[in-house]
């Protein structure tokens, strides 16, 4: 079980941030160089969509007693065939992408906090985003509470191939900040409240009769609980996330976990989470068939099926090994289904095809 006054703190990654890891605030004491490799692969109606395979590397590296330094880097391959909105055929286009991205942080550690600055930067042929984050954490004196906040900036540029805009532009500023507890030796308890606003251009140029507002602002709200079932040496992992944002969708998600140790070498996770959204105040539902609604010129208008009201059920599965005290390794599957017809709140959209997903991750770190 997690000893009381063991506080781990679980943040919230800003775009510009590295997936925060649950860490203390001591410096790492050791290196570690991990491998991950993704695959992803979409379809609706039994007819296969988007295939992403992305192969990352993630480096840390303790420097002296109170600094470190990681980093990350990943490549996505990305081919298909974009969600189409009905049964037939004629609604996806094809499209091949090549993504490189990277990340660095550099971290400071006292002995009741730790400082953090990262910088990333992502390209693709036709869009490119630069990033930059603060983040602080401190910790309470019987290192039962950890405070964290968090700002980042984010600037990004877009032209894409069928020179709809040039040199359109997109900027963005995200706070967070969170609280987490020890309640018992067995119970941890975490809030994080973050916000986003951003200006520039938020369409989608390859997207007929996409005309978005240029400016959207989002909020989040994430609680977790995390609770120790000492008769079966398990740890359970619940979530509530509620998002909202300025184009009037409000998200609900609900996840699970279940940690299970499989003797001194093997854990195995498997997980489930529950997604709702409501549409935003511009989607319109595609008829289905022609011809589409009238819109009037300027107005504010999206057919992407990512803003229509629908909910979502996914399943996962994820086995770690550790063979030795330096090397481990992972293997997750999941397995995502979305319906218009499950959704909680707002209009569904009943002509769209279900949409599903089944994704699979290999990791191997080494510790050093």
């Amino acid at each position: 079980g997690e000893r009381l006054g063991s506080v781990l703190l679980a943040a919230l990654a800003l775009p510009g941030l590295l997936p925060v890891e649950v860490v203390a605030e001591n410096a790492p004491e050791h290196a570690v160089l991990a491998y991950k490799q993704l695959y992803y692969q979409d379809s609706q109606a039994g007819l296969d969509r988007i295939t992403v395979n992305a192969p990352s590397v993630y480096g840390l590296l303790p420097m002296g007693e109170h600094w470190s330094v990681e980093g990350s880097a990943v490549v996505d391959s990305v081919s298909g065939a974009s969600p189409r909105y009905y049964s037939t055929v004629s609604g996806a286009s094809h499209m091949d992408d090549l993504r490189t991205a990277g990340d660095a942080k550099l971290s400071y550690y006292r002995e009741r906090s730790a400082y953090s600055v990262s910088l990333s930067r992502s390209q693709e042929h036709d869009y490119i985003s630069n990033a930059a984050a603060l983040d602080a954490r401190f910790s309470s004196a019987d290192n039962n509470t950890t405070y964290n906040l968090g700002v980042g900036v984010a600037r990004d540029s877009i032209n894409p191939t069928n020179d709809l805009v040039d040199d359109e532009t997109k900027s963005t500023v995200q706070g967070i900040v969170g609280v987490t507890r020890a309640l018992t030796a067995f119970d941890l308890v975490q809030l994080q409240l973050a916000y986003s606003s951003g200006r520039g251009y938020f369409s989608d140029p390859y997207k007929l009769f996409d005309n978005r507002p240029r400016e959207r602002n989002q909020g989040t709200a994430l609680l977790r609980w995390n609770h120790h079932v000492a008769a079966a040496d398990a740890t359970l992992r619940l979530n509530y996330r509620y998002y909202n944002d300025s184009y009037g969708i409000a998200a609900h998600t609900l996840g699970l976990e279940w940690v299970q140790p499989l003797g001194r070498n093997f854990s195995l996770t498997p997980s489930l989470r529950y997604y709702t959204q409501s549409s935003a105040d511009f989607y319109i539902d595609p008829p289905a068939s022609a011809p589409f609604p009238n819109i009037p010129e300027g107005a504010y208008s999206s057919l992407d099926q990512r803003l229509s009201a629908f909910g979502a059920l996914a399943v996962a599965g994820k086995l770690e090994w550790r063979l030795s005290p330096e090397w481990s390794t992972d293997f997750k599957a999941e397995y995502y289904q979305q319906h218009a017809e499950w959704r909680l709140t707002g209009n569904g959209s009943p002509g769209l095809e279900p949409f599903r997903y089944v994704s699979f991750e290999f990791g191997l770190p080494r510790r050093f």
